[in-house]
């Protein structure tokens, strides 16, 4: 099988061979890092929901039976059956009559499967097949259809991993008419919300209007020119639970039963009562499971200001109503079109929600709503770029803008004539300079948004104040080709955010893609180029995160199954061998359930980016402000923007527009109150591959 992997640093991606020899045994070339930064550990560390599906299973498997998992992972699901139906014990012989059958399809976890299936002493009680659900055939994969279908392929908006698809066709081709089901139904819910944070997300327009500054990356007339894509969002909305003002009872909004085939599609009108005055920005949007045909066994990924029902006997003996923070299933959330939509306390707000075979969409039926339709279809269709809600609400804030204005402004005012390379994805940095210097010429690489991004360009120049004989789309090798030439003017100023398109889950230092560009460019640099940025500052304190530790955490025991052995592959922390550490993980730390600073924040390392991308290495001594348990470090990059270092971008764990890296220790460590002082780090970066290394060492004071 192959896996495709990507070069952080060039872009390249290149099909890496994962293969397993005979008896099971790994080749040492098999790639750990596939699986260490999925959120299976996540999920295997979420006790409510290992428990309710025990609960499930035993209450429906209570015989032999066929039970086909889909989606098998671990193996935990098929455990789970087969010990309820007795093939766990010493007296199973192959000639008993039940039968469990997982199928995986991704082979790096069909591998581990077995280990873990061989460790329980279930390998040959389990078939294992390594194929999609929709590939596999009666008759030819399986024996028999299956009389119980347990299954996990579900995602913060439900449908999103083809929830529906692979229904209809184990209905349809796998399973026995009215089958039993783990989960038998789930339930979406929404409410209406307003807050401040949600409308920065989405409404670039209005912000943009705000700012004042010149620069119109959404022209009036071309609300759908740059934006977020019409879709729901995952987000932990805990985190902003005390900006968010409530609009609307919770309300449901789709059923959808596992023990019956799906529709593809429906729609439905909800009459929604507003509770209190205000602007409707978006809709936060769950899910819940009934596990169980008497509807006594639930789980829901409901925000913890939603209560659980009260009638629920099972769920109170087994705490699973408690909140507890995860990471693979958020809530979601839907924006209202533009700056929201008004509501009065009492009226009815009216919403068509439709769902298809992989996501759920709503729309006010308003008459600005339906406007806005047809202006998107109409006017975007070749350069529409599509942004995630933390770019867009970074390209409508105020003081970035400036900030970024003003490190333009004084760069070009050291120029005469500017020959400009911007670097990486960045349109507002091409705008910026085009228009801010009538004499300057811009080379847009553009390594994600290609023809989009020029195309974009070109329609909003003239609202911009530039002409396009201005700007000029080269690609590298003609770049280098073109420039190289002893007549040809030399690049004079070379910039990037940096932003790299579709590069929103990757590490702070895997953004040093334009220091790469830089090096390979050095040929048809000038002497007195300046760069901006021109220094990139490793910044790192130590904090307290008990809910990503936790969701991170080797795993022992789930439900009475040894899964000691996923534990280095899946990357977790706590009780690993000496010789191996958990991965750096890239996350908002603003949205990591309970968290708390207790370090001063030190620049550990420097990268100069006026010089060629070389190996660099540093150390700080950073000392605790705060007394607690640290579980961890994060790290980020603060952006020196001009040479006399007066304006810094920085990227620290309060700002919530970019992901810091956190580095988990393998045991929790008590600092302060007369214990540790301060943490020694050191840190190492590998510019062949882009990859940090870090030594580190808890001191105390020495007296």
């Amino acid at each position: 099988m192959f896996q495709l992997k990507t070069d952080p640093l060039t872009g390249k991606s290149e099909w890496i061979v994962i293969e397993e020899e005979e008896g099971g045994n790994e080749k040492q070339t098999t790639p750990k890092a596939l699986l260490a930064t999925t959120s299976y550990l996540d999920m295997l560390n979420d006790t409510r929901r290992n428990t309710a599906y025990r609960l499930a299973i035993d209450k429906t498997v209570t015989k032999p039976c066929h039970v086909l998992d889909i989606g098998g992972g671990t193996g935990l699901l098929s455990m789970m059956a087969a010990r309820a139906m007795g093939l766990y014990d010493s007296k199973w012989s192959s000639t008993s009559n039940g039968l469990v059958t997982a199928c995986e399809s991704y082979l790096p976890m069909v591998k581990l499967m077995k280990k873990v299936l061989r460790a329980n002493g279930m390998d040959g009680r389990i078939c294992v097949i390594n194929k999609r659900s929709d590939e596999l055939e009666v008759g030819l994969d399986i024996p028999s259809r299956a009389n119980v279908l347990v299954s996990e392929i579900l995602d913060s908006e439900l449908l999103g991993e083809g929830l529906i698809p692979t229904l209809q066709h184990a209905h349809d081709k796998l399973l026995v008419e009215n089958p039993q089901t783990v989960p038998y139904r789930a339930t979406t819910y929404g409410q209406l919300v307003e807050c401040t944070y949600l409308r920065e997300l989405h409404d670039l327009v209005h912000r943009e209007a705000e700012a004042s500054d010149g620069i119109h990356l959404s022209p009036s007339g071309m609300t759908g020119l740059l934006g977020i894509k019409q879709q729901q969002f995952a987000l932990h909305c805990d985190a902003i639970k005390d900006e968010i003002k409530l609009l609307s009872e919770p309300f449901k909004v789709f059923d959808f039963d596992f023990w019956r085939r799906p529709e593809s599609s429906r729609e439905i009108e909800l009459q929604v009562r507003a509770t209190d005055d205000g602007t409707v920005h978006a809709i936060i949007s769950w899910w819940s499971l009934q596990l169980d045909s008497e509807g006594t066994i639930f789980y829901s990924t409901a925000p913890s200001w939603i209560c659980c029902p009260s009638d629920v006997k099972e769920l109170k003996t087994n705490s699973l109503c408690s909140w507890n923070w995860c990471d693979h299933w958020k809530q979601t959330v839907w924006f209202t079109p533009r700056s929201g939509l008004p509501v009065f306390k009492d009226e009815k707000a009216q919403l068509h929600a439709v769902h298809s075979e992989t996501s759920i969409s709503y729309k006010f039926k308003t008459y600005l709503d339906n406007k806005e339709a047809a202006q998107l279809d109409l006017q975007t269709r070749d350069c529409q770029i599509v942004l995630s809600p933390e770019r867009n609400a970074l390209y409508g804030d105020g003081a970035w803008r400036s900030l970024m204005l003003n490190a333009i402004e004084k760069a070009l005012c050291q120029i005469v004539h500017p020959l400009c390379l911007v670097a990486d994805d960045s349109i507002f940095l091409v705008i910026a300079v085009a228009r801010l210097s009538n004499t300057s010429h811009v080379i847009p690489l553009f390594p994600g948004i290609g023809k989009k991004g020029a195309n974009y360009l070109q329609t909003v120049a003239a609202t911009n104040g530039y002409t396009m004989d201005r700007i000029q789309f080269l690609k590298k090798k003609d770049l280098l080709s073109n420039l190289q030439d002893s007549h040809q003017r030399k690049i004079n100023l070379f910039v990037a955010e940096p932003f790299y398109y579709g590069n929103d889950s990757v590490l702070p230092w895997q953004n040093l893609r334009f220091w790469k560009e830089r090096t390979l460019l050095d040929p048809i640099l000038s002497k007195d180029m300046l760069i901006m940025p021109c220094r990139g500052l490793l910044k790192a304190c130590a904090m307290c995160l008990p809910d990503l530790w936790q969701s991170r955490r080797c795993l022992k025991e789930i439900e009475g199954f040894d899964h000691s052995i996923v534990n280095t592959t899946l990357g977790g922390c706590g009780g690993l061998p000496v010789t191996e550490e958990s991965p750096f993980l890239p996350f908002f730390i603003w949205q990591c359930g309970e968290t708390k600073i207790l370090s001063e924040m030190a620049t550990v390392m420097e990268f100069d980016f006026s010089e060629p991308m070389s190996s660099c290495s540093g150390k700080a001594q950073v000392q605790f402000r705060e007394s607690g348990v640290c579980h961890g470090f994060v790290f980020w990059i603060d952006w020196v923007m001009d040479m006399d270092g007066s304006t810094i971008l920085s990227t620290g764990p309060d700002k919530r527009h970019w992901k810091q890296g956190v580095k988990l220790l393998n045991e929790p460590v008590e600092v302060g109150n007369g214990g540790f002082s301060s943490i020694e780090i050191e840190t190492f970066f590998d510019p062949s591959n882009g990859e940090l290394s870090l030594l580190h060492a808890f001191l105390t004071n020495q007296r």
